[in-house]
């Protein structure tokens, strides 16, 4: 932390007045934002030298091609940290989680996923131009020991684990098979290797792309199988061909295309691209015991499921041996209907504790009628816990950040706890004096806590202000 709080100095004279550490996927990577005054900037601290070497070589390289990247503005002598231009926090992955969870993508939410794929192309060709290969880590080009090792991370990692019986051998001769298809046209491009919404910033209506450390020399349809396919997107066949339309529309600007080649060379990645993820939610979940990547992958098989449809005749006993994984009965039901659901309720303690109608009971009630009350004003009681007014009146004074930080910790240890034992239904209830300001500020928070950091449905009822959201 003082290798970031000592960079923030060096660039911009000042010390850095509020640290906040950031929610990060699945990386080991840890990201904070620092700020004094008005100036905010992102600071990274990672556990690979040669890993932060990548990404800080490539985006020097991206922002000479005028490629929307955020800009690196100071370095560690160690290169373990790194501070970089704040980009905001609209990512596109919340941008569109209506569309996700819906299954019914806004004509916004089609608007930024096509305007990412427009510049899909820009990043691979003329983000490869004269990059210097050497930088990647940890190899320096997509190839036969990657795929070898994507292949085999599936089936040791998710295969084995699903208890299906296949025959090794006759599966290796078909993952032979493939490796040697896939790597017909690897190209003189880029490749992001890990190109989905979460590693898209949105600003001033712009996408920025971040977290492209693991790049490196690589075939075109990687990309674009990793972003059309992700697993939980379940973008509809209609946007999923308009994505590609568009992609394909913006690559004419770059080469010649032969669409029939490369609709074809394009599933052969899909293919790949989602036994990799399944190989990956497998060694997260099964071995590392992380329920939510379990819960991608019955997403993931739906993809894998729809695929199949047309069969890959050149690879018959791998076609065999996933088909009659997409069949197992485990996999045969949504996750979203199996995961843990936080219900977070306001309320006025004057009306009663509302009720449990899950009929499991428990959970929790908290009693914020110890924090500074808004509502002894006469100027705060025509506003709510939703109102600026109000809000900048809790935090100022305090005590309710640091009620919500003792919350917080409570909760997650619960949440995570209901998660491994796949309960279904936790409820979490504020009460105040009145129902209006600090236990609708407090459930609103909890609400997004948990949003950014569980793969959990999670129901607000503000109960005295008639208002109820899913998140």
């Amino acid at each position: 932390m003082n290798r970031l709080q000592n960079l923030f100095f060096s660039y911009t004279g000042k010390q850095a007045e509020t640290v906040n550490e950031l929610t990060s996927s699945g990386s080991n990577r840890r990201y904070y934002r620092l700020s004094s005054g008005s100036i905010s900037i992102i600071g990274v601290v990672g556990t690979n030298a040669e890993e932060n070497k990548a990404f800080i070589e490539i985006d020097r390289h991206f922002l000479t091609k005028g490629i929307k990247v955020p800009k690196v503005l100071a370095i560690s002598d160690d290169m373990m940290a790194y501070i970089q231009e704040d980009l905001g926090d609209d990512q596109l992955y919340k941008l569109v989680a209506h569309g996700r969870e819906s299954g019914e993508y806004s004509s916004y939410e089609c608007a930024l996923l096509c305007r990412t794929m427009e510049m899909l192309p820009k990043i691979q060709f003329k983000g490869g131009a004269g990059l210097d290969y050497s930088n990647c880590y940890p190899d320096s080009a997509f190839n036969e020991r990657m795929v070898m090792f994507d292949l085999n991370y599936f089936k040791y990692c998710f295969l084995k684990a699903t208890g299906l019986e296949f025959n090794e051998v006759r599966l290796q001769d078909d993952f032979d098979k493939l490796r040697d298809d896939l790597m017909e046209d690897i190209g003189e491009t880029f490749m992001y290797r890990d190109f989905q919404a979460r590693n898209v910033m949105v600003k001033d209506g712009e996408p920025y792309f971040i977290d492209f450390q693991g790049g490196r020399r690589g075939p075109i349809y990687y990309d674009v199988a990793s972003f059309v396919w992700q697993a939980r997107s379940r973008y509809p066949d209609d946007l999923k061909q308009t994505l590609i339309e568009t992609y394909l529309r913006a690559l004419k600007g770059y080469t010649t295309v032969d669409e029939a080649e490369f609709y074809r060379k394009l599933r052969m990645f899909v293919l790949f691209r989602t036994m990799q993820v399944l190989g990956a939610y497998g060694y997260r979940g099964y071995f590392e015991k992380k329920p939510h990547f379990l819960g991608s992958i019955p997403f993931a098989l739906s993809n894998l499921r729809r695929l199949l449809k047309t069969p890959f005749e050149r690879y018959p006993y791998l076609n065999e041996t996933l088909f009659r994984l997409t069949q197992m009965r485990q996999f045969n039901e949504l996750a979203e209907d199996k995961r843990l659901e936080v219900h977070i309720c306001s309320f006025s303690y004057k009306k009663g504790i509302p009720v449990d109608n899950s009929g499991n009971g428990g959970g929790y009630v908290f009693d914020c009628r110890s924090i500074n009350n808004p509502g002894k004003y006469e100027h705060y009681r025509q506003f709510t816990g939703l109102d600026q007014e109000v809000i900048k009146f809790l935090e100022d004074d305090g005590e309710i950040l640091t009620f919500l930080d003792s919350v917080y910790a409570i909760v997650d240890s619960h949440v995570k706890r209901f998660m491994e034992r796949k309960f279904t239904h936790l409820q979490v209830c504020f009460g105040c004096t009145g129902g209006q300001h600090r236990s609708v500020y407090s459930a609103e928070h909890l609400a997004e806590h948990l949003q950014s950091k569980y793969d959990v449905k999670i129901t607000l009822h503000h109960r005295e202000l008639d208002i109820e959201k899913v998140f």
